[in-house]
């Protein structure tokens, strides 16, 4: 039976600017940078784990949405504080931080545009 999610795939149109944008602006560790044939595979990481992305070159078959949205979610204790420390780091926040009925909630995006939520869940 399936027991769990391992990895998700981000498509991204550059790999060298995501993968700085992932560890340098957002903290998260680069688990594989490898080279296979023409191509390259790069996994980063939140520092306290969780989910693995796969920083995958967008292929020119695959559409672009208008609003790209990501279907990750991710979380964090202090939606707040978080918040300014990405602000700062140059991340944009097109939804900043705002409470909600089932907790906090924003958006930041990536260098793509993609939209991606963060949230402070109660």
């Amino acid at each position: 039976m399936i027991n769990g999610i391992s990895k998700i795939v981000v498509p991204v149109e550059d790999q060298v600017r995501a993968k700085e944008f992932w560890t340098g602006r957002l903290g998260f560790d680069v688990l594989s940078d490898e080279s296979y044939g023409d191509e390259r595979w790069i996994e980063v990481s939140p520092p306290s784990g969780g989910p693995v992305l796969v920083l995958s070159p967008r292929k020119d078959a695959e559409a672009r949405r208008e609003l790209p949205h990501s279907p990750v979610f991710f979380s964090c204790d202090d939606l707040e504080a978080t918040h300014r420390e990405l602000v700062e780091r140059g991340v944009r926040f097109p939804v900043p931080p705002a409470r909600m009925h089932f907790g906090w909630w924003s958006l930041f995006e990536d260098d793509d545009g993609t939209r991606y939520a963060l949230g402070q869940w109660d």
